[in-house]
């Protein structure tokens, strides 16, 4: 194997070995998100559009080469066939090598170049999910928070209806002391009222008695004095 194609072999392992364990389930999106977001990588990702494009190119180059080598060999291969039945076996089995390695080198190419936009796809789809991940914590934090103060809310609301209603109670129940101490204030208001008017009858009644005792004194004297005289 030539060195160009064992590099693109050690890309393709390398690119298998990242896309399962970025595929692992023991590491979440949100520590796979902050490592992407390290200050390493995130002063190679200022420039990663450019590199990921450079590197599509080139395997896609390598991808067509050895499209076009397989393509020729397996041509040579089928003219040798059809034209001369008596060639030699080391030229078939030659033939056949070289179009086994072109037929290597185009799954090396194929695999390279299929898992090079997987992993820049997968990468992407983890950032967009601990993303996802983050706000949904945070809007559930957050719908949390606000349920936690409604009901705060509606346990103080509560709380004041129950002390208007019994501030209310408390009223209704002076109200009703107050209506009793009138109706009580009135009644011996009323009593007092008619024992002054048999107290005044009283005393006029017995104003009349002393007057008319002081004039059977003054006519009993009279007649005293005019037995006297005679």
């Amino acid at each position: 194997m030539s060195i160009q194609w064992t590099l693109i072999a050690g890309v393709m392992y390398a690119e298998l070995a990242v896309t399962i364990f970025l595929l692992i389930p023991i590491i979440s999106p949100q520590r796979w998100h902050s490592i992407f977001k390290s200050r390493f990588l995130r002063s190679i990702g200022n420039m990663s559009h450019i590199y990921f494009k450079v590197f599509l190119g080139v395997l896609s180059l390598f991808f067509l080469d050895a499209i076009r080598e397989m393509r020729k060999y397996s041509h040579e291969l089928s003219e040798q066939q059809k034209g001369d039945h008596g060639y030699h076996l080391d030229a078939e089995m030659q033939a056949h090598m070289r179009l086994f390695r072109a037929q290597r080198n185009f799954y090396i190419s194929g695999f390279s170049l299929f898992l090079w936009v997987v992993l820049q796809r997968l990468m992407t789809l983890i950032s967009k999910l601990a993303v996802a991940m983050a706000e949904g914590h945070a809007a559930l934090k957050q719908a949390k928070t606000a349920s936690e103060t409604a009901a705060q809310l509606l346990k103080q609301d509560k709380a004041d209806k129950e002390e208007d209603q019994q501030k209310e109670a408390n009223v209704s129940n002076e109200i009703k002391e107050l209506k009793e101490d009138k109706r009580r204030l009135e009644a011996e208001r009323d009593a007092a009222l008619k024992q002054a008017e048999a107290v005044g009858r009283e005393y006029d009644r017995m104003l009349e008695e002393h007057a008319k005792l002081q004039e059977q004194l003054k006519k009993t004297s009279g007649a005293e004095e005019s037995k006297k005289d005679d």
